[in-house]
């Protein structure tokens, strides 16, 4: 699907669901109150570029009026805002195998495009902590029945994964006794389940979280159990990323990350751009 079509898609569905939604939020805290993260001086700092994508909605894409969007792109402006250094503050679009040169030849300031810090990309660049992570979810028909136990339910259900995927190799090491199939889509994978041919799938949150709204789900589908963090799989979670000598960036970047966190404005922006909440 064309992003243009994807944005106005979003846009529609946010406008349609946020309300209902707003109260709703169990985006969680990713900061401890009492933990004090000073604010670093930026006053001789001239400029700070970050770099994203457009191929990630609802992360970072081009919006109907070709302006770039996103969580990502609302994130940095917020975190710039907090700092008080909007007047520096500078938002790209670049192709992802174009990111990592951007920064490394000074280009940028900053990647904010869901970059995951592997270990070898530690010894290249610096990393906050995380601002958001994506977990893993069950879904399955408002009619199914998930007792408590949880993990004894799951036993006698059978439950959808996309075959190869993270989400199945989550399943089978965390419930090695509860029976899965793969599928080659999540198109096929959907419609076996309204159809009631598995009893329900275990996939990626904010993926699912957009199906639950949209009108091909019919209303039919809600979460069930709860949210699986998984960083063994799913890894610590999505980071800004700058050199290793811009630390001071990565320190500024924190400080605004607990303040707008304590502020209520991650939140906020979570359910701007997920109406309905993945965890």
């Amino acid at each position: 699907m064309p992003f243009r079509k994807i944005a106005s898609f979003l846009a529609a569905f946010i406008l349609a669901v946020l309300p209902a939604m707003a109260a709703q939020s169990d985006f969680p805290h990713y900061w401890d109150g009492r933990e004090h993260v000073a604010k670093p001086d930026l006053s001789t700092v001239e400029r700070i570029r970050f770099v994203t994508t457009v191929d990630y909605p609802p992360f970072n894409f081009v919006d109907a009026t070709g302006r770039i969007s996103g969580f990502n792109v609302d994130l940095a402006r917020a975190l710039c805002n907090e700092l008080g250094v909007t007047a520096i503050c500078q938002i790209e679009a670049r192709p992802w195998d174009e990111l990592q040169p951007t920064l490394e030849s000074g280009e940028a300031e900053a990647i904010i495009a869901g970059l995951k810090p592997t270990a070898a990309l530690r010894e290249k660049f610096a990393f906050t902590a995380p601002y958001i992570r994506l977990p893993a979810r069950f879904m399955a028909l408002k009619e199914t029945s998930f007792a408590e136990p949880f993990a004894d339910t799951l036993k006698q259900k059978t439950i959808g994964v996309i075959a190869g995927s993270v989400h199945q190799a989550i399943f089978a090491d965390y419930f090695p006794n509860s029976h899965w199939v793969g599928f080659p889509t999540r198109e096929l994978m959907f419609r076996d389940l309204q159809a009631k041919k598995i009893d329900a799938v275990f996939g990626d949150g904010s993926d699912l979280s957009f199906w639950i709204g949209s009108p091909e789900a019919k209303d039919c589908c809600a979460f069930v159990g709860g949210p699986y963090i998984a960083p063994q799989f799913l890894g610590e979670g999505m980071m800004i990323a700058t050199t290793l000598e811009n630390q001071k960036l990565v320190d500024a970047f924190d400080f605004a990350l607990k303040a707008i966190e304590e502020k209520g404005i991650t939140s906020e922006l979570y359910l701007r751009y997920f109406p309905v909440d993945f965890y």
